[in-house]
């Protein structure tokens, strides 16, 4: 699901290619969704190609090629040689996996005690906070992935943003809500009050890194305010 920013300016990126052959400039942007600065742009844009919605070409300016539509505009196109490799996590968050059915809902054992927890919608790099459900779904899990502090939901992974950290599209994250994290956790963070993304958290003085487990997604810094930490990883289910 985009948001209704992130699909008008899909949609007048889409039109401009089709009628220019060259994407719209920032500025152009800027003004036909009537943002007050291109910061916000970036932002857009970044949640847009890390959702495999459009792709920058590297040394070339005002170069956006258009990978594939959501059927509100168009018919979805195939996007080429976008096969991903995934290598295995080396080094940090070693997930803790459930593999499963195609269930919705892990079973575990019988004699397992579990929890069932609120599977609060999807997350990826970028996809916004409205996004993010009222958990009337739910999840499975034993209690063993979970911590003796804090209150804990569920989240579905889209995209392939953290990779190498062993958290693969389709995957349900499990949270544990808190605003506190130390450097190399893998956070939920909202940032600018509306963004929620899943990645490895940094902090320096006043400035936050959120830094991807994918070479091709850039490492995003903010301003200490601009970033609010809403959970900590706390385990994986994977289904197959």
């Amino acid at each position: 699901m985009l948001t209704k920013k992130q699909l008008q300016l899909l949609e007048f990126i889409h039109t401009r290619v089709q009628r220019d052959s060259v994407s719209p400039s920032f500025d152009e942007m800027k003004v036909a969704l009537d943002l007050r600065s291109k910061s916000g742009i970036h932002r857009l844009i970044t949640a847009l190609e890390e959702r495999g919605f459009i792709r920058r070409l590297a040394h070339r300016a005002r170069a956006i090629e258009i990978l594939r539509l959501p059927d509100s505009i168009g018919e979805l196109a195939t996007p080429a040689g976008l096969e991903a490799s995934k290598p295995p996590s080396d080094q940090g968050f070693e997930p803790q996996v459930i593999e499963g059915g195609k269930s919705s809902e892990t079973q575990p054992p019988a004699s397992a005690a579990v929890t069932e927890l609120p599977l609060m919608g999807r997350i990826a790099a970028g996809i916004p906070i409205e996004a993010i459900g009222d958990g009337a779904q739910h999840v499975t899990i034993p209690n063993a992935m979970l911590s003796n502090s804090g209150q804990h939901y569920a989240l579905e992974v889209k995209g392939e943003s953290m990779i190498e950290a062993g958290i693969n599209n389709g995957d349900v994250v499990v949270i544990r809500e808190t605003s506190v994290a130390r450097n190399g956790d893998i956070v939920v963070a909202m940032v600018e009050g509306y963004e929620a993304t899943l990645k490895r958290y940094f902090r320096t003085g006043d400035t936050v890194e959120l830094e991807a487990a994918n070479p091709a997604f850039p490492t995003r810094s903010f301003p200490l305010g601009q970033v609010q930490v809403q959970g900590v990883l706390a385990g994986l289910i994977r289904t197959y």
